[in-house]
Order: C-alpha cells, then structure tokens, then sequence
C-alpha cells in the first residue's frame, strides 16, 4: 500500500474511483487494517460516485506502530473507565482525529464524507466536532458516546473478552484467521450467519496485515482515556447518521440511539439481524442508505 505522511506518522492508505469523484474517507475500528473494509462495500461505494479513501489507522496493519510506547494494563483500565475513574493512555481519540486531518491533507483534500465503524465511528465523531470544515457528513456505524453507564459502554462480557483475548503470534496465518472466525462468531451479526465462511478471504487478508496486540491495546486505551464525548458531541454541525445493529453483542444498540440524540438533527437507524461487523448480504442495503445520506450532504 502507498504511505503518506501525517502527524508525524506514516500510514497506509489506498484510494479508489475517480479522483474528480466527492471524497470519502472510511474510518476502521479497534485493531482492525483497512483489510477488513469489504471489497463489495468499497466497490458498491465507488459505483455510487465516490472517491473512497482506506487507511490503517496508527499503531495497525502497515502505519506507524509505536513501539516501546508504555501500555498500562488494560483490564485496569476498563474497569477504572466502569468505575468512572480517569484512564491514562499514550494517546487519544483526539489524537487519532488529527491523524485523519493530516492524511485529508497529504492527499489534497479539503472536506470529505467519513463513515466509521466502531472505533472509526468515534474517530469521526471526534473530527467532526473538533475540525468541523473538514467532514461534509458523518455516517457513525456500531459506536458510542464514551458514556461510562453499563448500559451504553459495553455489551455482553462474551463478546467483550473475544476482542480482548490474545491472539496468537502474527506470522502464523492460519491461526489468526481461525482466532479472527470465532472472534466474529461472538461478535457478528445472528442474522447472517450464513455470511460468516464468505469472511473468510477478508480474514485472510487481515491475517496478512498483521494483528499487532500491543497497538490494538493502545487502541482501546485511546477510547477509555478519550472518556465520555457526549459534550462534544453537540457542537457537531455536520449532517450525520447514525447507523447500528439492532442485534449489536458489542455496543448495545442504545448507545447509537444516545450518541443521534446528542448530535444536533442526527438519524438514527437501527438494521436488523446485524450484530457488530458488515455481512455481506447487507452490503447493498448499507451502501445504498449511506450513499443518500452523503448525497443530501452535497455531494
């Protein structure tokens, strides 16, 4: 994948379509290589007309991994964020947000639609509250506010300890596909899961990517350090939707449902039989609802 510069970083990025085409910037989550993005989804993207801009967010895939960063203990650290406590990690979502205006930047973009999922999703939801001229529309898929309440923070403890269990050493492939199947066995959607062996090519191309443990930890201690963005959240003025699986194990579906109520004019939509990953046989109705959105956007 080509590099680019940005905040002092180098991150992967891919980007497809016409370069005349109204951008878009899709925002992964925890852990996760832009690998995972599904080529159905980015194609069906491009084919509505968009510029569509992948990247490996720091500390995954081929970024920038910060290596020798000090990672506290992230067991402590969910259960200080459950208890309300201050985390402390090496960075924040803030931090993150700022990685996506230097990569809009290093690729001549002035403002672009950003659709991010989980992570990604607060991701965006920081840069359209803190660099509001650079998002034209916000689409937050599977996220939340940062609200520490049980009920919004976290879903089933199943699926929790499948994304915080170890996986095994990066260049065994075939075991970190095999660990990624059952992760998304936990976590993905009941709806489908006929769709979960279709998976597999993306697992495998993820597996190629590399799982880094200790980035993913950073990761998840940007979020908690990050703490509850619901503050921030009304201040943004981008048009926005907020997208979530109604059967979410992951982030409860409330969270979506709190995070449009506190973003001013925000839509919530719940998708039924979706739990916290794309299966393909959603793909057209998601691409086909996000492309409108982004249209009514301006673009």
């Amino acid at each position: 994948m080509p590099t680019v510069a940005s905040n002092g970083l180098s991150l992967d990025v891919e980007v497809h379509g016409d370069p005349t085409a109204p951008p878009l910037l899709l925002v992964m989550g925890l852990g996760m290589p832009a690998a995972l993005w599904p080529d159905e989804f980015v194609a069906a993207l491009v084919q509505a007309g968009f510029r569509v801009v992948t990247f490996d967010n720091r500390d995954c895939g081929g970024s920038t991994r910060l290596e020798g960063v000090p990672t506290p203990d992230v067991r402590r650290a969910i259960l200080r964020s459950l208890l309300r406590r201050q985390v402390a990690g090496p960075y924040r979502l803030e931090d993150m947000a700022a990685d996506t205006v230097g990569l809009l930047d290093a690729l001549g973009i002035d403002r672009a639609h950003v659709v991010g999922a989980s992570m990604g999703g607060m991701i965006g939801q920081v840069l359209a509250a803190r660099h509001p001229g650079r998002v034209r529309s916000l689409t937050s898929i599977m996220s939340n506010t940062g609200n520490p309440a049980r009920r919004y923070a976290f879903g089933k403890w199943k699926a929790l300890r499948a994304i915080t269990r170890p996986p095994p050493p990066p260049d065994d492939h075939a075991a970190v596909v095999e660990h990624l199947t059952r992760v998304f066995g936990v976590i993905g959607s009941p709806g489908f899961r006929q769709d979960l062996p279709m998976l597999k090519p993306i697992l495998e191309r993820v597996a190629r990517r590399g799982l880094y443990r200790a980035g993913t930890e950073r990761q998840l201690l940007a979020i908690l350090s990050t703490g509850d963005r619901r503050a921030l959240l009304v201040g943004i003025t981008a048009p926005t939707l907020v997208l979530h699986g109604a059967d979410d194990p992951l982030v409860p579906p409330a969270a979506g449902q709190e995070a449009a109520a506190y973003i001013p004019g925000a839509q919530f939509e719940v998708v039924d039989g979706m739990g916290h990953d794309f299966p393909p046989s959603l793909m057209t109705q998601l691409v086909v609802r996000i492309a409108a959105h982004c249209r009514a956007a301006g673009g």
